[in-house]
């Protein structure tokens, strides 16, 4: 959650629509967490704890020629959450500027005629420590209450940067034969020793997926997809041990509409259901994502 880097790069860089000049957009990313689990089993919630994350990534990119081009991305994030205490509930937001990355892409190969197309990408950048990283001095307090609910939401889940300077590297390919497409992405992040001696662990996210083109035409398209997406993540280090209920192996299956228009226009929403979530310890996990976006190339 600290990164949500899914959410960041274009659709339309996704699939290779470099051209020249300069874009911007939006991408928003809905998650909401109130499903308790113990080792990828599901446990009863019996505190009602939850917690809703909204992360809106505002991006501006240049692409210096049809092939290199580069995106600078800010989160602004919003959460609220409901959890246990000990004996009592707790309450409350989390909002603030997130961590801020800058990406470099590259179209590797491109193939286009009327009836097909394929193009690969490959990505690599950083991602700067500019989100405030005081929630994660809650593990430091931590403590179980025998007899009490245990919480699920952690200051590792609440804070919005990592405190740490991370690579980024990734890869995308795109192909069409006539209104048929599939996609495929995958993007990985190399993760330092942030503040308070917690070191977050590297993760992989990944998408893909099936879809038809539901309009084709010279102006403008209108598609629909089937999208598998999913994320791997090993358990964090706080103060060089383990942090148990961190780390999640997840799957996701939902539909995804995606509209173009001009050659400037492209913008896209979709679902995320989850499929397989297999987490270490105690976590609150998705029951569902949303996400949307909207890019425009100048």
């Amino acid at each position: 959650m600290a990164c949500d880097l899914c959410s960041v790069y274009s659709a339309t860089q996704a699939r290779g629509e470099v051209g020249e000049g300069l874009y911007a957009g939006l991408a928003e990313q809905f998650s909401h967490f109130a499903t308790v689990q113990v080792d990828g089993r599901k446990v009863s919630n019996e505190a009602g704890q939850y917690l809703d994350s909204s992360i809106s990534q505002l991006f501006a990119g240049y692409n210096l020629n049809n092939r290199f081009g580069v995106q600078f991305n800010l989160p602004v994030i919003y959460r609220s959450f409901k959890r246990p205490e000990g004996f009592e509930i707790n309450r409350g937001t989390e909002s603030g500027i997130g961590d801020v990355s800058l990406i470099g892409n590259f179209l590797a190969y491109r193939t286009l005629t009327e009836n097909f197309t394929f193009s690969w990408s490959v990505l690599g950048g950083i991602k700067f420590p500019t989100g405030s990283t005081d929630r994660i001095k809650e593990e430091f307090n931590e403590l179980e209450v025998p007899g009490a609910p245990e919480s699920g939401i952690h200051g590792h889940d609440l804070t919005l940067g990592t405190g740490s300077f991370d690579g980024i590297v990734g890869t995308g390919i795109f192909t069409r034969w006539r209104r048929l497409f599939l996609t495929a992405n995958a993007q990985y992040a190399i993760r330092s020793k942030g503040d308070f001696d917690y070191q977050f662990a590297n993760d992989l996210t990944w998408s893909g997926g099936p879809g038809v083109y539901l309009a084709l035409g010279h102006k403008y398209t209108l598609a629909l997809q089937a999208v598998v997406s999913g994320e791997y993540k090993g358990t964090d280090t706080f103060q060089g041990a383990s942090a148990d209920d961190t780390g999640v192996t997840a799957v996701y299956l939902g539909p995804y509409l995606n509209f173009t228009w001009s050659g400037k226009l492209s913008a896209e929403v979709g679902a995320d259901l989850p499929v397989s979530i297999d987490n270490t310890a105690l976590q609150t996990v998705p029951d569902y994502r949303i996400r949307a976006a909207v890019n425009w190339r100048f």
